[in-house]
C-alpha cells in the first residue's frame, strides 16, 4: 500500500507542535469520534501528517510521520479506542491557516472544511502537495 497523508488536529494549549519536537515522538491519543477512529485505523508506518493547531490558531504548523501501526490505547479499557505513534519531521516554513485553505478551490471537498469537528482528517495527494506549496515547502519528494 502506498503512503497516505493525514491532518492531525491538536489544541496547542494541551499538546503543541513544539511539544512533539521536544518529545521526539508521541502517542497520538484522545481520539473518540468513530469517523476519526476509522481514519486512525487506516494509518500505517511511513504515512505523513500535518500537525494542525486548533483553537485561536487554526493553522497547520508542522509535518510528522506515523511510526507505528494502530494499536489499542494502553490507557483506556475500551478496545475501540486506538492510537498511533508519530514523530516530528519539520516545521512548516509558513503555517497554513484555515482561512487560506477555505479560500483555495482545491480544498472544496477537504474534510477539514466539510467536517470541521474531525480530529483526524485524510488528505489526498493533490491536497497534500498544495498544502506543502502553500507552506513554502519546495517538494515532498524524498
Amino acid at each position: 500500500m502506498s503512503k497516505r497523508f493525514w491532518l492531525l488536529k491538536t489544541e496547542p494549549d494541551c499538546y503543541a507542535w513544539s511539544d512533539l519536537v521536544r518529545d521526539g515522538r508521541t502517542v497520538w491519543d484522545g481520539v473518540a469520534n468513530n469517523v476519526a477512529l476509522k481514519h486512525l485505523r487506516e494509518m500505517q508506518p511511513g504515512d505523513e501528517a500535518l500537525i494542525y493547531h486548533t483553537g485561536d490558531e487554526r493553522r497547520a504548523v508542522g509535518r510528522a510521520e506515523v511510526i507505528s501501526a494502530p494499536y489499542p490505547d494502553p490507557h483506556q479499557s475500551d478496545p475501540r479506542l486506538i492510537v498511533v505513534d508519530v514523530r516530528p519531521l519539520a516545521p512548516l516554513p509558513r503555517p497554513v491557516t484555515l482561512a487560506d485553505i477555505k479560500a483555495d478551490p482545491v480544498f472544496a471537498d477537504f474534510a477539514l472544511v466539510r467536517q470541521s469537528r474531525l480530529s483526524v482528517v485524510p488528505v489526498t495527494e493533490a491536497q497534500w502537495q498544495r498544502l506543502l506549496a502553500m507552506a513554502g515547502v519546495a517538494s515532498s519528494a524524498e
